[in-house]
């Protein structure tokens, strides 16, 4: 008997263009059908959307499992695919988050705390399982695909290494694994002064996590902790402010365009730049050149 083959679905958000690195993810609508998924190159983390009517069944090494459709609920196809893994959908239509991980991040939270190799490789199936952690990332990285910001590669980069550590703390085959205490020093005045100054130099650049803990001599995971707790927000969050900072300062001062505005804040274009812009301020651009402008 031939197998079914993965049944029609429609894509309709992917992160495809957004410049991310580490981490690509996209929205699938699926309707009632059956079919097999093939193997997985990488980690892939679904994460369900919908609240519908019906259930998913699927096949792993032989048994079926299944689960009802609840928003949060999540799976984990590991890299290779252990075994053979079929699916049913009865609901109508359902859209579900694929979050794929690539190796290089397992690779990086080995490097950071002298971890096994190929972490990658040693997850397990996880089914139709509750994890608001996950979830509340997954929901983030989707809300910076539906809308972009000028940090979106910074924060992306760190969602998929919280994604990674998760997977490594509560959903891997060897169980969980306990990574050790950083004993460095602290994000001190010196250090973080490095940091501000590199931030307000780059403000047009793509700047990444990873470059902001190189400047101040620390892994990503203790940089961000240390900066979030002295600065009471995450790194991302700050450039993304140091930006609109300096855009109102531009604004004001009314010498550029908002279209060479927004490539020297660093954002990707002058939409993603005004969108964002008005969530902060309440205001477009142009409308706070006409108020506060010359």
């Amino acid at each position: 008997m031939q197998k079914a083959q993965d049944h029609q679905y429609d894509l309709l958000l992917s992160s495809s263009g957004l410049g991310w690195s580490n981490l690509f993810a996209e929205v699938r609508s699926y309707g009632r059908g059956e079919g097999v998924h093939p193997a997985e190159p990488e980690t892939k983390i679904t994460i369900t959307l919908d609240r519908s009517e019906g259930t998913s069944g699927w096949r792993i090494g032989g048994s079926w499992r299944s689960s009802e459709h609840i928003p949060g609920l999540f799976w984990v196809k590991p890299k290779g695919g252990k075994y053979d893994e079929a699916y049913i959908i009865t609901a109508k239509k359902i859209r579900f988050l694929n979050l794929h991980l690539t190796a290089s991040v397992f690779t990086q939270l080995g490097d950071y705390y002298g971890l096994p190799a190929a972490l990658d490789r040693s997850s397990r199936h996880v089914c139709g399982v509750q994890d608001e952690v996950i979830n509340q990332i997954g929901l983030s990285v989707l809300s910076e695909m539906m809308t972009p910001t000028a940090a979106g590669r910074m924060f992306t980069e760190t969602a998929s290494l919280l994604l990674a550590a998760r997977l490594l703390h509560a959903h891997w085959d060897a169980g969980s694994v306990r990574l050790p205490i950083e004993r460095r020093h602290g994000l001190d005045e010196r250090r973080m002064r490095r940091v501000l100054d590199y931030v307000e130099e780059h403000l047009a650049d793509d700047v990444a996590v990873a470059d902001l803990a190189n400047v101040a001599c620390l892994s990503i995971f203790y940089f961000t902790r240390a900066f979030s707790a002295a600065v009471g927000m995450p790194p991302h969050r700050y450039v993304s402010q140091r930006r609109l900072e300096r855009a109102k300062t531009m604004i004001a001062a009314g010498a550029t365009s908002i279209a060479e505005m927004a490539f020297m804040c660093g954002f990707s274009s002058q939409s993603s730049f005004t969108r964002a812009f008005r969530r902060a301020t309440g205001l477009t651009p142009a409308m706070y050149r006409r108020e506060f402008g010359p």
